[in-house]
């Protein structure tokens, strides 16, 4: 197989599924993963297609550590090889409410998908980088605003983005004299199914002036981020955080 492949998590719908599209456009066969397979996914994997991908769908649960291992097998078994992998996977606070009031249950959830899931997936992905030695390999942490932004009827979640920041930073540093390049891409306010909830909330605060840009984000205002920094084009500058915000994260009087 000549084209690249993508193993991106959590890309059934909203910003990974933007992001599949933009990387098969991009040259790149498409992995991906959900806890859950349904008609989304369905829709998701004719999408890859058409835009010119062959593509797989693996249902994974990023918090079984354990399988880890087996999930990277499976797409090197399917594919033939693996060169850039994009950690997309994540969930919000289970609920809003005073910090006070967060729960050991909430807080864990939140913790082993956004955090632990993540970081000890990337780790099997880094090893394997290692050992077959492709091209161009990438790995791109999608992030939140919120490793900045303080909410505090989500705090845990704000705590797991900041935390998963902190890990591909480290994983920059482990990984450079490998030549093997880590970015992060920090969405900013972006329409998504996890971001439906609040909408009316965004929707005033955005007339209001919150965002720079005047509008909403959009899966594909991260997606192109992310495609842009794929294959190495910007290895020297790895450890990158692109903020895909429309300037809300700018500090402003």
């Amino acid at each position: 197989m000549t084209r690249s492949v993508a193993l991106i998590t959590g890309a059934r719908r909203g910003i990974g599924r933007a992001i599949g599209v933009a990387l098969a456009k991009a040259g790149y066969d498409i992995a991906f993963t959900d806890i859950v397979e349904d008609g989304a996914s369905e829709e998701a994997l004719k999408l890859f297609v058409a835009a010119g991908a062959t593509a797989r769908f693996f249902r994974h649960d990023v918090t079984a550590i354990d399988s880890h291992s087996g999930l990277v097998a499976n797409v090197l078994f399917a594919f033939g090889r693996l060169d850039l992998f994009v950690s997309n996977a994540g969930i919000g606070a289970p609920v809003r409410g005073d910090m006070l009031e967060i729960t050991p249950e909430s807080f864990d959830v939140v913790m082993s998908v956004n955090l632990r899931g993540a970081a000890f997936l990337s780790q099997e992905v880094a090893k394997t980088f290692i050992a077959r030695r492709p091209e161009r390999p990438t790995m791109i942490f999608v992030t939140s605003a919120s490793t900045e932004l303080v909410s505090i009827d989500r705090a845990q979640y704000c705590v797991s983005k900041i935390g998963l920041s902190m890990w591909a930073k480290a994983l920059a540093v482990r990984l450079a004299p490998q030549g093997i390049a880590v970015f992060e891409v920090r969405p900013g306010v972006i329409r998504t199914d996890m971001t439906a909830q609040v909408a009316a909330k965004y929707d005033a605060r955005i007339a209001d002036g919150l965002i720079p840009a005047g509008r909403w984000g959009e899966g594909e205002d991260v997606a192109s981020c992310v495609a842009a920094l794929a294959g190495g084009p910007f290895a020297y500058a790895t450890g990158t955080v692109i903020n895909a915000d429309g300037g809300l994260l700018i500090p402003r009087l």
